[in-house]
This record gives structure tokens, sequence and C-alpha cells, in this order.
């Protein structure tokens, strides 16, 4: 049996989450969690019958904080809140975000802050275990009162509202949940409150991203081999004494993978006049790339002390307090995807460079890399398509979290729009994919013109992986059908960047 992974008292990384992902049972909530959450809850029930006001406990929510409510009206008051904040609307955000997002909830839940009843946790464990996956809108956060429209679609099907994920699509939550015999939750005193307060919808955006963010770093490298490869540029640029004298740690990564990856290239060798410099495209992906892993590597680290975070308000800190504070507020993580977004983006705008590079007909290719220019176009048009993605996403690069708009009758003055960061970030990785395979149907087109040299093994071992499912360009042809499937390859990680 694998070791588990422990709710609330394991520290999390995004590997945890990777597997967690794969299967939910490899996370159990230990007995030290339990009694967190238990003595929390006692807590919360001693305060809520208190006379003193506590927000969220025993008053309103927002601008009502100041209006307080009997201990006979708190459960109302926590049904309320999820049902008059599910005002998300737009396209539901991917069934593994949803999955995400409860993850992350429980483990800041089983943290034993929140108030929460050992029985609620227990119920959003049964329905990771039993992949019951509540829909959740793409659109509603403004990422600063925590997640609040997302997270109330997430929690809906505790009180038997809402809709889940099926196999028959999207059905409603009364109906998946009968099978099951789980009657509505009857949520208590701060329940509600600490099921949606919380930035569990910008993490979730924040893990996904910089799973796939971090494959497609070490793809560029690898296809921006490639492209050197097949223009028979120079591999000086790469060299580790250059880079100890300007030692980012992205720079200096991306110089030792380029310096693995084109190890033992005759193709290179075989230069009689090696050019002095070649354009930035090819020169300075160490610095170009490197610094966008940088960025990935400041937002890898931020998400992962938001993972094992409270995020929620207020939290309860000792026997007789509970603050009322601002740990929801999403700004932490929207500036840092803000940069991880224009650092995905920078990815593209090289890479497309480079595949407009090998198209010029220069150093012994020929123009639009196909062998009889004029009558056939090449790949020509190709690099239109890789233009209009990269422009695309240079229009999403505008740092939400740039921009306030006061919520809550002025009470919530300043919020983050951390969530549209995190849409955003994933927008440009989808554009990212698709600009990389054109630059690998390009880079591996160019190689084909510097036959019978063989590169170096480990851009030969992946471009013959592309052209397993993608054969030369001889003559001109349909090239959809290539872009799909050199897209579908990026998508499924097939190729070897390690």
């Amino acid at each position: 049996m694998p070791n588990h992974h422990h709710y609330g008292t394991h520290h999390f990384t995004a590997e945890t989450i990777t597997e967690l992902l794969r299967d939910p049972t490899r996370a159990i909530l230990p007995e030290a969690a339990k009694t967190r959450i238990r003595d929390c809850r006692a807590r919360v029930d001693a305060l809520a019958m208190g006379e003193r006001a506590v927000y969220g406990i025993n008053t309103g929510f927002g601008p009502l904080c100041d209006v307080q409510i009997s201990p006979a009206q708190t459960g109302l008051l926590q049904r309320n809140l999820l049902m008059s904040h599910a005002v998300g609307v737009g396209t539901p955000i991917d069934r593994e975000l949803s999955r995400l997002m409860l993850i992350c909830k429980v483990h800041a839940l089983a943290r034993g802050h929140s108030g929460v009843r050992l029985a609620l946790v227990e119920r959003l464990l049964y329905f990771l275990e039993n992949d019951l996956i509540p829909v959740v809108p793409s659109q509603g956060s403004v990422g600063a009162s925590g997640d609040l429209a997302p997270l109330a679609h997430l929690f809906l099907p505790l009180i038997g509202e809402g809709e889940f994920w099926t196999d028959r699509g999207i059905r409603p939550a009364a109906e998946v949940l009968a099978p099951h015999e789980l009657p509505p939750f009857d949520l208590h005193a701060k329940e509600g409150l600490a099921l949606i307060n919380g930035t569990q919808f910008i993490l979730a955006h924040a893990l996904l991203g910089l799973d796939r963010m971090r494959y497609l770093l070490d793809l560029a490298d690898l296809i921006g081999a490639m492209s050197l490869e097949g223009f028979q540029g120079n591999v000086a640029p790469f060299d580790a004494r250059l880079h100890e004298l300007r030692p980012f740690d992205g720079t200096k990564q991306v110089a030792a993978r380029l310096r693995a990856l084109l190890a033992g290239s005759e193709n290179l060798a075989s230069q009689q006049f090696p050019r002095v410099q070649d354009p930035y495209s090819l020169r300075c992906m160490p610095q170009v790339h490197g610094a966008s892993r940088n960025a990935f590597l400041h937002l890898e680290q931020l998400t992962e002390i938001e993972l094992n975070s409270v995020t929620d308000n207020p939290i309860v800190v000792s026997e007789t307090e509970a603050i009322s504070g601002g740990n929801f507020h999403g700004q932490p993580l929207a500036l840092a995807l803000d940069y991880a977004t224009l650092a995905a983006a920078e990815l593209g705008n090289i890479s497309d460079r480079r595949s407009y590079l090998l198209l010029d007909g220069k150093y012994g290719l020929p123009r639009l890399l196909t062998p009889n220019p004029g009558l056939n176009s090449g790949l020509l048009i190709v690099q239109y398509t890789s233009a209009a993605l990269v422009t695309e996403n240079k229009t999403l690069c505008f740092p939400a979290s740039a921009d306030s708009v006061p919520t809550s009758m002025g009470q919530e003055d300043h919020v983050s729009m951390g969530s549209i960061s995190g849409r955003k970030f994933l927008m440009v990785l989808d554009n990212l994919e698709r600009i990389l395979a054109i630059e690998l149907l390009c880079a591996a087109q160019a190689i084909e013109f510097r036959r019978p040299n063989r590169c170096a093994p480990r851009i030969e071992e992946n471009w013959a992986i592309l052209r397993a499912r993608v054969p030369k360009l001889a003559d001109d042809r349909m090239l959809k059908p290539d872009i799909d499937a050199a897209v579908k390859l990026v998508q499924q990680r097939v190729f070897s960047c390690r």
C-alpha cells in the first residue's frame, strides 16, 4: 500500500496535487486533523452562543457585518449565503479544475482554523472519493472576498442544490445524490462562510497552469534546439562560462539543457564556416526561456504557500478569538499569475520568430522549407497561424491584477481580479501549445534538408516521434491535419524533453 498524504497536517506540493488528481484515495484525513477540526468547531459553537458580535458567526456578511443574528437563525443564514452567492455565469470550468478546488478546500479546512464540523469535511471527502464533482461557472469572481461565486457553486450540492458532472453530462445534484442516499447537509454557524471564503478557484488555476507550463518550458527548449539543428546554428552562446557571469537560475538551467540536448550533433559539427552570430531567437534562448523559467519558479513558490494556507474568514486562532482579516484576498497569486502569463506568452513569441527564421531561405535552407517554392507554398501559411496566436496572447497579457472594481457597497473596495488572471493564464498556455507545435513542424522540416547529416541523439529521437505521425512535406498538401497531429502530441506529452 503506498504512503498516504494527510489532509491538514502534511505539507502539500504540486506533485501531491498531481497524485491526488489521479487517485483521490491517496490522501486521508488523519486523527490529528480530526481532533483539530472538532476542537475548532467547539470554539465556534461557544462564540455563536455568546453575546459578543463575531463576524460571520453571529453577524451578517460584508456590508451587513453590523447586523447581529440570533443563534436560532444561524443555520438559515449559512444556507442563504450559499444560495445568494451562487451567481456565476459563463462556460463551466473543466471538471479537473473543480476537482482541484475540492482537494484544496478540504486541505485548508482540515487545518482546523475554519470552524466547520468534521461531518462536513467527511462529506466533501466522500464527493472526491466517489467522483462527485460539482459544476462551477467560469465567471463571477473578483478574487478578493475569496472566490465567492465559484465556491458557492462548488458547494451547492452539499445542500442538495446545484449540479454535478456525470458520464451523461451535467445533471442536477439532487438526482445524482439520490442513489448515494445523501440527504442535504444542514449547515451550522460559520460553515457556509468557511466554504465560500477562500482562494481555491484562483489556486486551482495556478496549480493546473504550473503543471502544464512546467512541460511546455522543457518542450520549448527541445523544439528550440531542433530549430537550431535545422538552421545549423552556433552552440557557443550556451557555454557555461558565459552564464556564470550573469547567473540567473533560469538562464543557467536553459543553457545547460541546450548543451545536453545538442550534445553529439554531427550536423552542427559539419559546418565548415561556423557563423559568429545567429539571430536572437536562437542565440538568446537561455536568456528568454530562462526569464520565463524564473517567472514560473516564482509562481510555483507562492502557489505552494497558498496551497498550505488558511484563506477563509474569520479565522479561529484561539479558544476565545476569531480574527476577521483578509487572508481571502487573491493579490499574492494574482500578481504572480499575471507575471507567469506574460512569461508563457513570451515563449510563444520567440518560438514564432524561430519558425519565421526557418522559412526565410538562409544558409542552405530553401525558402518556405519546400524544394520547389513558387509552385508550392510549403510551410508559409502555418506561420500565419502562429502569428495570429502570438498576437492573441499579447491581448491576454494585460494584467487583470492591475484593475480593481469596488464591490459589496464599498466594503470590498479593493479586489484582486486574480480569478481572471488564472483564467487568462490557461488560455495563453492553450495557444502556446499550438505555437510550439507549429515550430516543431518547421524545425522537423528544416532538418530534412540537412540530411544525410545526423543531429544530436536527443534531437533525432524526438524528430522520429513527430515523423511517426506527420510525414515530410514534399508537395503542398492540406496542413491542418499535420498541425492537429503535432498539437495532440504536445498535449499528450510524448516528447522526451528531459
